[in-house]
């Protein structure tokens, strides 16, 4: 169980071995912490005890803190989960190798890839449509430039970041064009990050901080530098191995849920500073959330997209310790 909480007010207590959830003193649930996988806090003015916070340490289950904006801001985990110091040294020699050039390269691979299938995954929706025949195209415009990344030669990242960037930014001009018509239609006025106020724009952000905790906790167990990235530059603060990890998930967990809420004529209401009010802050995360436990085709077998967050985590440590190669996770359309 995911418990997300993005209730003001409401505090969270221990009890033998069950995490409680008060409001108002009054008990709302009781949740076994062996039954927990994460917390998530999305609200100001929520309470947790230092026991509570000890019991999900114990049992292995990382508490993650939200800004209302979606904007990630503080993860609490059990620091045994990364003593694990070899895969780190390797990790910070592997930028400026073969191995550095190869996860970076796999990282856009795997992003444009998604956005294709996510085009493709909406379209065959529409067969019949005028729509279908345009989408179809233009899915096909993005896996031609997904197609060209392998071409790009150098022997470090830094030779190559550029042109990736450039094939990365071409790819997601269509990408946007065509999710935006998909979702919002004419009023979608394209990709916006910061201080966005459009529903389609808001909600985005707001998912994407929930996928970014997700991946900082499977970064974590894996062992690895949240802040040593290949494709993202170094930047104080910026978690860039997390952001790389990121891209590959944004289009089949975060714009798959939030778009499929707009297409269904679901639209988010805002509060009094602009933000998404409470209420839908809760309807995307349930969307993102429930897209996170939806099950996958991953290396033959079906599993949860959660888990297999943790599992490419787990292959990028395996690809810096120079033990095998890095796939990027391919969605089904």
């Amino acid at each position: 169980m995911h418990l997300f909480v993005s209730e003001y007010g409401r505090f969270l207590g221990k009890k033998s071995e069950r995490l409680v959830v008060k409001e108002k003193g009054k008990t709302v649930l009781e949740v076994p912490f062996r039954d927990l996988e994460e917390v998530t806090i999305a609200s100001n003015g929520v309470s947790i005890s230092t026991d509570a916070l000890a019991g999900c340490v114990e049992f292995g289950v990382p508490v993650h803190f939200l800004h209302s904006s979606g904007k990630p801001y503080a993860l609490l985990a059990s620091p045994v989960l990364n003593a694990t110091v070899a895969t780190r040294r390797e990790q910070l020699k592997a930028y400026d190798d073969e191995r550095g050039l190869h996860l970076a390269k796999a990282f856009v691979t795997g992003k444009i890839g998604n956005q294709a299938s996510l085009v493709k995954y909406f379209a065959k929706h529409r067969k019949g449509q005028d729509s279908y025949s345009q989408l179809m195209a233009q899915a096909k415009q993005i896996e031609g430039l997904r197609n060209q990344v392998d071409g790009i030669e150098g022997t470090v990242v830094d030779d190559v970041r550029p042109y990736l960037m450039n094939l990365e930014g071409r790819a997601a001009a269509i990408y946007w064009k065509a999710v935006g018509d998909i979702a919002v239609g004419d009023e979608f006025q394209g990709r916006e990050h910061r201080g966005a106020r459009d529903p389609f724009n808001t909600c985005l952000n707001y998912g994407y901080g929930i996928l970014y905790n997700q991946v900082w906790g499977a970064v974590l167990v894996a062992g690895l530098e949240p802040f040593g990235g290949f494709l993202h530059v170094d930047r104080p603060g910026k978690p860039s191995l997390v952001l790389d990890l990121v891209e590959e998930f944004r289009a089949p967990a975060v714009d798959r849920s939030v778009i499929a809420l707009l297409v269904r004529g679901w639209r988010p209401k805002f509060d009094e500073d602009d933000g998404l009010s409470s209420e839908s802050r809760r309807e995307v995360a349930d969307a993102v959330l429930s897209r996170l436990e939806g099950r996958e085709r991953y290396r033959g077998e079906k599993r949860k997209l959660s888990s297999v967050i943790v599992r490419q985590a787990r292959r990028v440590a395996t690809c810096v310790r120079g033990q095998g190669k890095y796939s990027p996770f391919t969605a089904t359309w």
